[in-house]
């Protein structure tokens, strides 16, 4: 079995993983829902921006930090936003966890 074989059964093994399941069904529930569509794409962007001009400048905008807080903190109230974002970090677990499996199968090289 070659390499692309393996990679394309991991595909197939994350795609029938709980994880994956979980957070496709919320995903389609939050696309049933635009206001909280909208909600939760400005909150990404909002997140996204503030750690990126974090990694740029080495400091952290506390107000936009806060903003991000309490924007997550209005969504986590509602189940299917709550819902989301659980399924949203169990998926990231998982394929954070197979990238650092596979990074540490292959440090020797990379060093």
């Amino acid at each position: 079995m070659n390499v692309y074989d393996t990679a394309n059964r991991l595909a197939q093994e994350i795609k029938t993983s709980e994880e994956y399941a979980n957070f496709k069904m919320a995903k389609e529930t939050i696309k049933l829902n635009p206001e909280l569509s909208k909600r939760i794409k400005e909150f990404d962007m909002a997140r996204y921006t503030s750690q990126l001009e974090s990694m740029q400048t080495g400091k952290t905008d506390e107000e936009k930090m806060k903003k991000v807080q309490e924007l997550y903190a209005e969504l986590i109230e509602q189940p299917d936003a709550k819902n989301y974002f659980e399924a949203e970090t169990k998926f990231n677990i998982l394929i954070a966890d197979v990238n650092r499996i596979i990074g540490e199968s292959i440090r020797e090289v990379m060093e």
